[in-house]
């Protein structure tokens, strides 16, 4: 019964009308229990729900999440160039130096290297 209308909780009526399961028993459900059930019930209508997005979109990729990721690809890839910019920089800068300073510089840069 819950199959044919999954948006819709499972609820006491449903319970004392369903095959097998007495009036006694649906009845004897207390209201939390009843709350419990209904939560069930709405919990696997929005998991079906989602379900269903998931696979449109993995099927389907939208257009905006596309031009997002190659946006963020770019911005990406520039501050890499930007930071190997900057390390060369410091490396270029920090040999300039020792060079200025003397032979002790050049003993140290080529031990490090």
């Amino acid at each position: 019964m819950a199959s044919d209308t999954p948006d819709q909780p499972f609820s006491l009526s449903q319970a004392s009308h369903s095959g097998g399961a007495g009036a006694d028993d649906a009845e004897s459900l207390s209201p939390l229990e009843q709350e419990v059930l209904d939560e069930y019930a709405r919990l696997l209508g929005n998991l079906n729900n989602m379900s269903t997005l998931l696979q449109e979109l993995s099927a389907n990729p939208s257009a905006e999440i596309l031009d997002a990721l190659r946006g963020l690809e770019r911005k990406t890839s520039l501050v890499f160039t930007l930071l190997k910019a900057s390390v060369y920089s410091i490396v270029l800068n920090t040999q300039i130096r020792e060079e200025d300073g003397g032979g002790e510089g050049r003993e140290s840069l080529g031990s490090g290297l």
